[in-house]
């Protein structure tokens, strides 16, 4: 299935429960209403802005479908802003008498033949406005470039939802035709000339972006001219429109709250003869809160991981997830701002059981024990990304083409980009403090779907691979030097894991004369002869020859080693575990997934 027969068919969805807009409407915020006497008088200015916020936000609301602007002189039927409703502008305004004229023009001709009440007054307004009226007004100053509506009277409805009123949009948007083929339905339709414009892409035009448009003569073929070189149906077009736009929405359940790098993430099932409304809105819920933020609640956060083990498993997720129909079928939509369009950074339509199995066992590929700090039940993908990849731990400087392929790769089941696990050992080397466990987790995971061997889950101290028991080693050094120093400006974690993890033979010898001073002041001081021991017990599994060079998933072995043992060797040790915390800070929790 296209992304946009499955946009199409969610519409339909939308429809049944009463959230879709009519063919002819769109949803735009809309700031103030004018309510207007039968004689067309303005006798109230209605303030529809929600005030909860330090700045007032204006209202989204449904309103005859907003027209494509350019360099155009283009008005909106029944609304518009103030530079065309009311001849001012806040700005320089040097079109402003050019666009209120054009207002005047199209509700001329559109208003002509009506005999209803409201839209009489609409056309005695303007008629008779004159800009200058506007100081005279309450909320002067705030209607400059505010979006507005119309009323009548002390009615309730705005002029845009009178019978009259959608009678006349529906004529002017003309009716049902066969001049083409949909590439959609497969069926006679006029072709959209241009498609909508979708709102709320993070990064993208705040105007709105084109999913599909052809605005160069390189994009078309055999002299077609805009939508006609890949003819979707006005009403289709307006039906995909509308809901991926709701789909869009802040604060809507389809939508993941924080991107996955550049791309805003939008998901939904289809209903169908077996699938109801309930059934599907459920499959949603659970995959929203497998990428919501955290939960501060430890209880919840062991169950999130309770159900992702269940499932990688084996279990079946109707067990999982008794509400949710087997074979129910599951879209994710990926969308990356560029310029005035959009990108589809990835679409992936499966069942939902195909999707819940592959992020169970994406789960279970970043499995370790202990679990990192922070780790929560599931943590999401920008999450994962931010933690082990993103400079300064900040979501704007995740890599975005990385962030797309490891959103591929574990909801579409493949191989996680090699990009992947050279980015979180780049970070490793450039300072990021390998015992969060975060750059472990990630890349246990790359290792483990690569099949590169067994990669362990906790400490395993009989790995047969030199880079793990260097790592073991690199970390039973650094605790010696802090057991025999207490905290130090520059600890060999800060000077050395880069070179230890890549060149380890000529790193090694120097840490092993570094620790040989450490130890004998510890046994000078008769205390933490373990840590003695257990360098010694490391040491004897390596290799007589330490290697020259660790190839790239060798250094990801060497870091998993290095938090295993990190963990390992303070169990038992709460109160040296704690003073390491302690002296690192252990502030490593950044903003979450909001």
């Amino acid at each position: 299935m296209t992304v946009l027969q499955a946009l199409d068919r969610y519409y339909t969805r939308m429809a049944e429960r009463g959230e879709a807009e009519a063919p002819g409407f769109s949803r735009e915020k809309i700031g103030f209403c004018l309510t207007l006497s039968p004689d067309g008088d303005v006798v109230d200015i209605l303030d529809l802005r929600d005030h909860s916020s330090r700045k007032p936000q204006p209202r989204l609301m449904e309103v005859p479908a907003a027209v494509k602007r350019t360099v155009a002189i283009v008005p909106n039927r029944l609304w518009d802003k103030s530079a065309y409703v009311l001849g001012r502008t806040a700005g320089p305004g040097r079109r402003t008498a050019e666009e209120h004229e054009a207002f005047k023009a199209l509700h001329r001709d559109l208003l002509a033949n009506s005999d209803d009440p409201g839209l009489l007054a609409l056309a005695r307004f303007l008629d008779r406005w004159d800009p200058a009226n506007l100081d005279a007004l309450s909320h002067g100053a705030d209607l400059l470039d505010a979006n507005l509506v119309f009323r009548l009277g002390s009615e309730h409805a705005y002029l845009h939802q009178r019978d009259a009123a959608r009678r006349l949009i529906a004529v002017a948007d003309g009716p049902a035709g066969g001049a083409t083929v949909c590439l959609v339905t497969g069926l006679p339709a006029n072709a959209a000339r241009l498609h909508p414009s979708i709102k709320g892409v993070a990064g993208a035009q705040s105007s709105g972006a084109a999913l599909v448009s052809f605005n160069l003569d390189a994009f078309t073929s055999y002299g077609k001219v805009q939508g006609a070189n890949a003819p979707v149906g006005e009403a289709v077009a307006f039906r995909y429109g509308a809901a991926l736009n709701r789909m869009l929405d802040r604060g809507s359940r389809n939508r993941l709250a924080r991107p996955i790098g550049d791309a805003t993430v939008v998901f939904w099932a289809d209903t169908s003869e077996a699938v109801g409304e309930a059934q599907a809105a459920a499959a949603e819920d659970w995959f929203g809160q497998m990428f919501a933020p955290a939960p501060a609640d430890d209880q919840e956060a062991a169950k999130l991981r309770d159900a992702l083990d269940a499932v990688a498993a084996g279990r079946a997720v109707a067990e999982i997830v008794p509400s949710v129909v087997a074979g129910t079928r599951f879209h994710v939509l990926g969308l990356a701002p560029n310029a005035a369009r959009l990108s589809v950074r990835y679409w992936l339509d499966d069942t939902f059981e195909s999707f819940a199995q592959r992020l169970a066992r994406h789960h279970a590929n970043l499995r370790l024990e202990p679990l990192p700090r922070g780790w929560g039940g599931a943590p999401s993908i920008a999450r994962l990304l931010v933690r082990t990849t993103a400079l300064q731990e900040k979501y704007e400087n995740v890599p975005p083409l990385l962030a797309g392929e490891v959103a591929r790769a574990v909801l579409g089941g493949g191989r996680y980009p090699r990009t992947w696990l050279a980015a979180a050992i780049t970070r490793l080397r450039a300072g990021d403090d390998p015992a969060t466990g975060w750059h472990a987790a990630a890349i246990r995971a790359c290792l483990v779907r690569d099949q590169t061997g067994d990669i362990p889950v906790s400490l395993a101290k009989d790995d047969p691979h030199a880079a793990y028991q260097l790592g073991r080693l690199f970390a039973a050094l650094e605790t010696a030097q802090r057991l025999a120093l207490g905290p130090v400006n520059a600890s060999i974690r800060d000077r050395y894991f880069g070179a230890a993890s890549a060149t380890p033979a000529g790193v090694f010898p120097l840490l092993l004369r570094g620790a040989q001073n450490h130890m004998g002041k510890l046994r000078k001081e008769r205390k933490d002869g373990w840590i003695e021991r257990e360098i010694a017990e490391i040491v004897e599994r390596l290799p007589p020859a330490l290697p020259r060079s660790l190839k790239l998933e060798a250094q990801g072995r060497f870091a998993i080693g290095y938090y295993h043992q990190r963990q390992a060797q303070f169990a038992g040790r709460p109160t040296l575990q704690a003073a390491v915390e302690a002296e690192a800070g252990d502030n490593e929790e950044i903003g979450d997934d909001v």
